[in-house]
């Protein structure tokens, strides 16, 4: 696998009401995200609405993203289910699937497992599958955190690649970029933190407003990459009006009514997550055609 690097959208599930994946939909937003610049895709996690996808809808969203994305950009995929088994199965069928570069794996949810059960969880998933393991610490969502040291070990175990972190600390991040092996990729989870996290040293995000604002959250990264501080500073900023609708609604709505609002049906989200208060609409309207003109 080529390390993974860049602008990686954390991609929705689009759906039917009722919960039946929009197949034509997930195409629909494939194209839209990587015809506008990022640098790879990511399915099966939180924001893909991996708690509420069944086996079968999980291996289709793997199958119909693989032949649709073609080799245009890397592919990684979500194994984040709550036990180390159930992870491995998940992981098992994105292999047997193939065209998939690597996967992201977070921390167990709903339990609370010590630091030496999770090196123990995460050794056993690199060691049960042939495909890359990104870490994925994201303590705000499941009350379970990486520590440094822990990070720091599984960096040196076989089949562990990078980690993606959405704690929102820089100075934990930084240290971790610091300490590092080679070899090691850090992604930042956090959207507002992409452009600090890049200058840090960070290789990308996996960003859920990638999703709506393909264009501008990939316009960060290269500006960066091109020495572009004025102009990458101008969209980091400029992204911070999204980020911050994104939690005035559950999660992942605003993601959906984005894309709505930007001509791209993503469908649903699973019940209960249903309702969006019109005055939010409104603003997010505002703010979706704002980043398309930048």
């Amino acid at each position: 696998m080529s390390s993974p690097h860049g602008i990686i959208p954390a991609l929705v599930t689009p759906l039917t009401e009722s919960g039946d994946l929009l197949e034509d939909g997930l195409r629909d937003v494939l194209d839209f995200t990587i015809d506008r610049g990022v640098h790879g895709i990511f399915v099966l996690g939180s924001s893909g609405e991996i708690y509420g996808l069944d086996e079968d809808q999980k291996r289709r969203v793997v199958e119909i993203t693989v032949e649709h994305v073609a080799g245009r950009v890397p592919v990684y995929a979500g194994a984040s289910e709550i036990t180390t088994r159930d992870c491995l199965r998940t992981a098992r069928m994105i292999e047997e699937v193939g065209g998939v570069a690597g996967l992201s794996v977070l921390t167990p949810y709903f339990m609370t497992p010590t630091q030496g059960e999770l090196v123990t969880h995460f050794r056993e998933i690199a060691g049960g599958t042939d495909l890359p393991v990104l870490l994925y610490n994201n303590p705000g969502r499941t009350h379970v955190e990486l520590s440094v040291e822990t990070v720091l070990e599984l960096a040196e175990v076989d089949g562990v690649v990078g980690l993606k972190d959405s704690a929102g600390d820089l100075e934990r991040l930084r240290t971790i970029l610091d300490a590092r092996p080679a070899g090691f990729t850090v992604l930042v989870g956090l959207d507002t933190h992409i452009l600090p996290a890049l200058e840090a040293g960070a290789e990308g995000a996996i960003a859920s407003t990638a999703n709506v604002a393909p264009q501008v959250v990939s316009g960060i990264y290269e500006a960066y990459r091109a020495g572009d501080l004025t102009r990458a500073r101008k969209l980091q900023e400029a992204l911070t009006s999204l980020r911050d609708l994104v939690g005035r609604a559950t999660f992942p709505l605003v993601l959906k009514e984005g894309l709505r609002i930007a001509g791209i049906d993503a469908g649903s989200c699973f019940a209960p997550a249903r309702e969006i208060d019109p005055r939010l609409r409104t603003e997010l309207t505002s703010v979706v055609e704002s980043l398309a003109a930048l």
